[in-house]
């Protein structure tokens, strides 16, 4: 059987599914799909953030930190470490300094960071 999938994940994602010993927690055609998940809703954002930019919140920091709340609600869809990539990926999209990112950030009224209807 071939294998078709051509991109290329990145070190820093497939840290996101390793063990202590280097080893894949998950099988590599859910990590694949996964990051597809993940590259796509970072390259989603640039646009939601470029406005948070310009219309609300002048820190880059604040902006990223409030996306990042956004994706660590449970229904969010992703997992705590994939939030936290996603907005590291966001940060190097937008070639922002990205902040430290707090494990279970607290939520705000305004889940500004969660992209609503698809």
């Amino acid at each position: 059987m071939s294998d078709d999938y051509q991109v290329d994940i990145p070190p820093s994602f497939f840290a996101v599914y390793t063990n202590a010993r280097g080893r894949l927690t998950e099988p590599l055609a859910e990590v694949r799909a996964r990051y597809d998940v993940c590259e796509d809703l970072a390259n989603i954002l640039v646009q939601q953030a470029l406005l948070l930019h310009h219309a609300e919140l002048p820190s880059e920091s604040g902006i990223l930190q409030k996306i990042h709340a956004g994706l660590s609600a449970a229904e969010s869809g992703v997992t705590p470490a994939e939030a936290a990539w996603i907005v590291e990926r966001l940060a190097e999209l937008l070639n922002w300094r990205c902040p430290v990112l707090e494990a279970n950030p607290p939520a705000g009224d305004d889940a500004a960071g969660t992209p609503s209807g698809g």
